[in-house]
């Protein structure tokens, strides 16, 4: 696995792995790529398997002044290009999830496929983090919790407060029946974040997209359920991309 930083500034760090067309990973709020490791493993016999630190996360630069969400979207159209990929797979998990849905309105000329992941249309408002214990599932793998708390302690407070201030301002939904890429929804039975009752309603508004819901999981299926949730995407992307 290699790491690369995309200029210009904020240099945004991807790692990756394997060759052909490119999936990318998104991680959440309080996430980093560590989270993806287990995808990218998976994945990259058939594809370049990346998953990045969004901007002021992880490996990548901080930025100066405040946050625009639409900057994620733009930092992915960089990565992209980075690659040489005139198109992508994407997936992206609550905020990651959120920044994918706004490339595909913004950039659907770019992607191939769209995996939103225990997430929502736009953030809600007055919602309280949850802490590490109500975030997983009772079916999540034991190596879960020590991995998902490894997770918080890298964030950033000020990258944190700027992301979590730009969400509340300026993602209180979007026009998802707009889509058009093929697109699955997956997510956690035991979510406490976004239950089910909120994938359904995006399925239902996104045409032709497909759900699946992880029995046992919670809000993180990829680090709770790795060979489940791998296991859910590699067939859509076969299924959708033979």
């Amino acid at each position: 696995m290699e790491t690369v930083l995309v200029g210009p500034a904020p240099r945004i760090a991807v790692s990756y792995i394997g060759s052909g067309p490119l999936l990318l990973f998104l991680h959440g709020i309080r996430g980093n790529k560590r989270n993806w490791y287990a995808q990218l493993e998976a994945f990259s016999a058939r594809c370049t398997a990346a998953a990045w630190d969004a901007r002021g996360y992880g490996e990548s630069d901080d930025y100066a002044g405040s946050l625009q969400f639409t900057d994620f979207s733009a930092d992915v159209a960089r990565v992209a290009d980075h690659f040489g990929a005139q198109r992508l797979h994407l997936a992206g998990l609550s905020m990651g999830g959120r920044i994918a849905r706004n490339v595909a309105l913004r950039f659907p000329e770019r992607l191939h496929s769209l995996t939103l992941i225990a997430t929502a249309p736009g953030f809600q408002r007055g919602r309280t983090p949850l802490p590490p214990e109500k975030l997983l599932g009772s079916r999540a793998r034991a190596e879960a919790f020590a991995e998902l708390a490894d997770s918080f302690t890298r964030v950033r407070q000020e990258s944190y407060r700027k992301t979590l201030e730009a969400s509340q301002a300026q993602d209180q939904g979007a026009p998802i029946e707009t889509i058009r890429t093929p697109t699955l929804i997956i997510a956690g039975e035991e979510d406490q974040m976004y239950p089910p009752t909120v994938a359904r309603e995006m399925a239902r508004r996104i045409p032709g997209a497909e759900l699946v819901v992880i029995e046992g999981a919670g809000h993180l299926p990829n680090l709770e359920q790795p060979e489940r949730f791998n296991q859910i995407l590699a067939e859509f992307l076969k299924r959708r991309f033979p």
